[in-house]
């Protein structure tokens, strides 16, 4: 700390340890990235196959991000009882996909649709440069619904109940 606090002294021509620089070099990420990065919440994955499960698998070719992001879901109320998360990326592409998992639990389909990358990003005060973190949380939002409902819709035109059961033959 003392090396960098010393360089940033002589890059910058001063000696006063009450330089704006000197003062904001040491903190690079907000608090709260990484508090979700080094305690990252539901972290893991459900039963793709599971008629009750949405799998949102998103990427961003350019900075070399991978999220996946998994919903379950009450089949009777529609609210998501559960999430789940797996992202390799940078400590801002993580930090969005825990908050994102926090957020989904206990709503319902059509409320976790109306999370905008903009609220992720203002929560976790994300900088210019990461924005593409939190717009790869709400994508992945996105897909992990899209998949539950195809997933249902499959099993109700199907002759499926929506509960995974196989239907009785006579």
């Amino acid at each position: 700390m003392l090396r960098i606090v010393e360089t940033a002294k002589r890059i910058v021509g001063t000696t006063s340890l009450s330089s704006p620089i000197v003062r904001v070099l040491p903190r690079l990420y907000h608090e709260r990235v990484v508090d979700h990065y080094s305690n990252p919440r539901n972290v893991g994955s459900f039963d793709k196959n599971d008629p009750t499960v949405g799998t949102g698998l998103v990427g961003a070719p350019a900075c070399g991000d991978v999220m996946k992001l998994q919903i379950k879901v009450d089949d009777e109320t529609g609210k998501i009882v559960d999430a789940r998360f797996k992202t390799f990326g940078c400590g801002s592409a993580i930090a969005s996909s825990s908050l994102a998992t926090e957020w989904v639990k206990g709503k319902e389909m059509e409320e976790v649709l109306s999370i905008k990358n903009t609220e992720i990003a203002k929560h976790l005060s994300l900088p210019p440069v990461k924005l593409h973190c939190s717009m790869l949380a709400e994508d992945a939002i996105k897909a992990a619904v899209k998949d539950y409902e195809a997933k249902r819709t499959s099993a109700t035109t199907s002759g499926q109940a929506t509960t995974g059961e196989k239907p009785a033959t006579a």
